[in-house]
């Protein structure tokens, strides 16, 4: 069973109520859809579109009003029903608007009768076909029966090839074409289908859009595919050339239409069966980081499990995943770091190169292996892939983003060290404001601190200096910007957007606190010491909190 084609008007002239019935002028479209009749007095003197519905009048109205015609062809009228012969004084009538002249006068309780039985059997007509189109696919995807077999279905169903397309315009399932011509189509067609131009089907969020693919002009009827408010993609049905009539695309508006609900659940378990997945794989990735199997037979078991080869080279990469507070775990705005980490892993993807992701605190994670063993070419690999995940996160956020990376870890031994590594040169890299790939490495001078930063002597020292300067208050922020100034009051005075007059006021509370004049140079190296120390006493401190929580 298929849909029943809508009433048209060329549908119209064929019933036996028609009979002998004239249009004028002659080369008119009939083919426009007829959903109902209203008269000529109900409609005048409301401005609401007219799109699917025929106008009925008695000539003798026509005499009375002889502008009401230009007002309904201007409002989109379906036809003009004239219930007898139209006066011989309307001559001119409006471009586009078909005009009927009854044979013989009907009456327009017989003509709406003739419309409401019409439209009612076309309803049910679709109501029949949605129902078989449901049950089908339903009883799919109730068997398991996956995307694949699901698409499968929808274009034997279609009698064209079908695919569905994720919310980021991607291809995920495909069926009764080549992949490279579904590419070259889809390749436009996202854009076609999020534009507000793209013909919307009916009353139903479908759209039919053009596209070329493969050399070939395809029709696409596509359904959009939403779970509650959340937007998951398309079901899109290809017509090739010709162009399907209005029977085919009223049988592909409702194929899409309950493909959709179907297809879009299908999607939602397998989104549910990956997330869990995910989860644990972001559980294994973060005892990895963190070195906190019970043994090495546990840490072996659960890398088997994930298919993750512990004897590779690895990078670990850590950026900032929040722009304000940490969201708490299990909230939305948790899950969307998650998501935030899987696009930012899947940057230069590469067939013999493995990802794996977790969000720790504040933090994205991207353990990655690398492709090559050359000292050179793995520094080479891991920057370059650092500065591709930094441009795609500040592509997101809108902000300038650092990507933070310690040494190359050898083995799963090595990569606890390798991501503390990182945790500070984040630490370290937000401090200064800088973006793109951040080196452990190359932060040479912060390396050598690091060695006394986690001492009792380097704590008094930063006592004795800093004082009651603490991160956070004004006068350090002063003091940060004035020493990375290299002591230049007035580039100072700059970053801070404050007159140089407050500036130097300021240098003088600061001297005050810190018992020593900081604009002489020998105090100067004494207190940017001081800073670099205790910022790296406690970058140790919140990174061995978080492992030792752990």
């Amino acid at each position: 069973m298929e849909p029943s084609p809508r009433l048209t008007v060329r549908g119209l002239l064929d019933e036996q109520l028609m009979e002998g019935a004239r249009v004028v002028p002659a080369d008119v479209d009939l083919d426009r859809a007829l959903t109902w009749v209203l008269p000529l007095g109900e409609v005048m003197g409301r401005y609401d579109d007219l799109s699917g519905v025929a106008v009925y009048t008695r000539p003798e109205a026509l005499t009375a009003d002889t502008q009401a015609v230009s007002a309904i062809a201007a409002r989109g009228a379906a036809a003009l029903i004239v219930d007898g012969a139209a006066p011989t004084s309307s001559t001119t009538w409006p471009s586009g608007l078909p005009v009927i002249e009854l044979d013989l006068p009907v009456g327009f309780a017989a003509l709406n009768r003739l419309l409401a039985e019409r439209s009612l059997t076309q309803e049910v007509h679709v109501m029949r076909y949605s129902a078989l189109v449901h049950s089908t696919l339903a009883g799919l995807l109730h068997r398991g029966a996956g995307l694949a077999l699901l698409i499968k279905e929808v274009s034997s169903l279609a009698q064209h090839p079908a695919l569905v397309l994720d919310a980021r315009g991607q291809v995920v399932a495909h069926h009764g074409t080549d992949r490279a011509v579904v590419d070259e189509i889809t390749e436009h067609l996202r854009g076609l289908l999020a534009a507000p131009t793209s013909n919307r089907h009916q009353h139903h969020d479908t759209r039919v859009v053009e596209q070329t693919g493969g050399g070939v002009r395809w029709t696409c009827t596509a359904g959009a595919i939403r779970l509650g408010k959340r937007f998951e993609g398309w079901v899109v049905i290809l017509a090739p050339d010709p162009a399907p009539g209005p029977h085919d695309l009223a049988q592909h508006a409702v194929v899409t239409e309950q493909a959709s609900a179907i297809i879009g659940s299908e999607m939602l378990r397998q989104s549910s069966v990956d997330e869990a997945e995910e989860r644990a794989r972001g559980d294994f990735v973060q005892a990895l980081v963190h070195g906190s199997f019970s043994s090495r037979h546990d840490m072996q078991a659960r890398a088997e499990h994930h298919d993750i080869d512990l004897t590779s080279t690895f990078a670990v990469f850590v950026a900032p995943g929040y722009s304000g507070n940490p969201a708490a775990p299990g909230t939305e705005e948790a899950g969307g770091l998650l998501r935030l980490a899987r696009y930012a892993a899947s940057v230069l993807p590469h067939p013999s190169v493995r990802s794996y992701v977790t969000v720790i605190g504040d933090a994205l994670v991207v353990v990655r292996s690398l492709r090559y063993r050359d000292a050179t070419d793995v520094e080479a690999e891991i920057d370059e892939f650092a500065e591709a995940v930094a441009q795609d996160l500040s592509r997101r956020r809108g902000r300038p983003v650092p990507v933070a990376h310690g040494v190359p870890a050898v083995g799963a031994d090595q990569i606890r060290e390798s991501y503390r590594q990182a945790r500070v040169a984040l630490g370290i890299g937000q401090r200064m404001d800088m973006s793109g790939s951040v080196s452990y490495h190359d932060l040479r001078g912060y390396g050598v601190l690091e060695l006394v930063a986690d001492t009792d002597r380097s704590r008094r020292f930063v006592d004795d200096v800093l004082g009651n300067l603490r991160p956070g208050t004004d006068l350090h922020d002063t003091l940060v910007a004035y020493l990375g100034a290299g002591g230049n009051v007035n580039a100072a005075a700059r970053e801070l957007n404050v007159h140089r007059n407050t500036m130097l006021s300021k240098l003088d509370r600061i001297s005050r606190a810190m018992s020593m004049d900081v604009r002489v140079p020998e105090n100067q190296f004494t207190a940017w010491l001081a800073v670099r120390l205790e910022l790296l006493d406690r970058l140790h401190t919140s990174v061995d909190r978080e492992i030792n929580y752990r």
